[in-house]
């Protein structure tokens, strides 16, 4: 992971790239302009031939047999997870989905009445309405840290409310689904550390398009999606268990046979890698797949993608902020690859269709997904872009008049 105060590099630094071939690699490019990578990347042949041989396997030998057969490529899983965030294999469980390892993780952790959970204003929903049900079920006190005046959480804020709560734990999504921000979750992981406080990392929506590092960051459990920068296949996730919480032994609440012996028939033993927290079945086909959209994603370069994909949301951000009846809403010191923006004389849905009509992907966000961010900033919708590096610049300005042409209709 870059500085985090640092700007990223021109989409034309990063043509280093070959951008025809990951085109040609990709067979969604040839039907859709698809801006909509924070909510389903689009997978590369490479990764969906992967898949569709595994259930061919499946289909001539039976699935206990196929996946016996495919032992080692499902290891590549965890070693290319790892490899991806800095981590060792035995750090990385597969989940079903950046929200089941969430829970997952939040399950092994024995909340108290009274407990403190520390987060920030721009945490995703359902990380926040786990924390709403943790508050009903055991009484927890959920604090949310303040904003800073350019967006954004307000650290030395968020760090003296550690001081002051000494909180159970300390949560922080690293790019919000609902906007443009990236926060600073390196700078909030100094502080737990000097503090020795539990710090889980939401990175759903910058792994894949960030180098990230989980020693730089000092989290003890980050989970993440593989279907979205990644462009792996939905269904698919992780969750990173650092070194100190296995040794603490959290475990989650419900526990199975995959990750746990049971000993006797009074008692259990946990195994002592991640796997303590995946279950005893599996979807191997979308395991090897994932394992393949992150070989793939390391293969293009972490580093390069992290150049190139905020660096072609910028100049669609710059076109539309010039938009008569647009509202680019995107707030704080770094911006990622999500450009959100409201518009004069339309309802949501229409215009996501009309913007369907043209064959451009995008994605509706409510207040509901964020009332924080949403209410601050007087809107009770948007819509969300999110091109990627296979996207074009050529791509990107049409997209920007397509949405120019609709406003305009609008004020009209």
């Amino acid at each position: 992971m870059r500085d985090e105060n640092s700007a990223t590099g021109s989409a034309r630094e990063a043509l280093q790239l070959d951008v025809a071939a990951l085109r040609a690699e990709t067979p969604g490019c040839r039907k859709v302009i698809h801006f909509n990578n924070a909510g389903c990347g689009l997978l590369a042949a490479p990764v969906l031939d992967v898949m569709v041989g595994h259930l061919n396997l499946e289909a001539r030998m039976g699935g206990y047999e196929a996946s016996a057969a495919r032992a080692a490529e499902v290891r590549e899983f965890y070693t290319e997870i790892a490899a991806l965030i800095n981590a060792t294999p035995d750090n990385i469980a597969f989940a079903g989905s950046a929200t089941h390892a969430y829970a997952n993780a939040l399950s092994s952790i024995p909340f108290e009445t009274d407990d403190v959970i520390l987060t920030t204003r721009d945490d995703f929903v359902s990380n926040q309405i786990a924390f709403l049900s943790l508050r009903k079920r055991f009484g927890v006190r959920i604090v949310h840290a303040p904003d800073a005046p350019e967006g954004g959480v307000d650290v030395e804020a968020m760090a003296a409310l550690m001081r002051t709560h000494r909180p159970r734990l300390v949560s922080a999504t690293h790019v919000p689904t609902n906007s443009g921000l990236v926060s600073p979750v390196a700078r909030i992981g100094r502080h737990c550390r000097e503090l020795d406080l539990l710090y889980l990392v939401d990175a759903c929506q910058s792994v894949g398009q960030f180098v990230i590092d989980v020693e730089e960051i000092g989290c003890d459990l980050l989970t993440a999606t593989c279907r979205k920068f990644l462009r792996g296949p939905r269904g698919s996730g992780f969750l990173y268990v650092s070194d100190r919480v296995l040794r603490a032994g959290y475990e989650p609440l419900f526990i199975d046979m995959h990750g746990a012996r049971w000993t006797e028939p009074g008692g259990y033993e946990p195994v002592g890698t991640a796997a303590r927290f995946e279950e005893w079945e599996f979807p191997y086909a979308t395991v090897l797949g994932s394992a393949a959209a992150t070989r793939y994603a390391r293969k293009v370069g972490i580093e390069a993608i992290e150049q190139r994909t905020p660096a072609l949301a910028a100049r669609l951000r710059d076109r539309l902020e010039t938009v008569p009846g647009v509202r680019v809403l995107d707030r704080g010191p770094r911006l990622a690859a999500l450009v959100t923006f409201g518009v004069e004389g339309w309802q949501p849905q229409p215009f996501k269709a009309a913007m369907d009509a043209r064959g451009i992907n995008s994605a509706l966000s409510f207040r509901e997904f964020a009332q924080f961010d949403f209410a601050d900033k007087g809107v009770e919708w948007c819509l969300r872009l999110s091109p990627h590096y296979y996207n074009t610049e050529e791509e990107v300005d049409h997209v920007a008049d397509a949405v120019a042409d609709l406003a305009g209709q609008g004020r009209r």
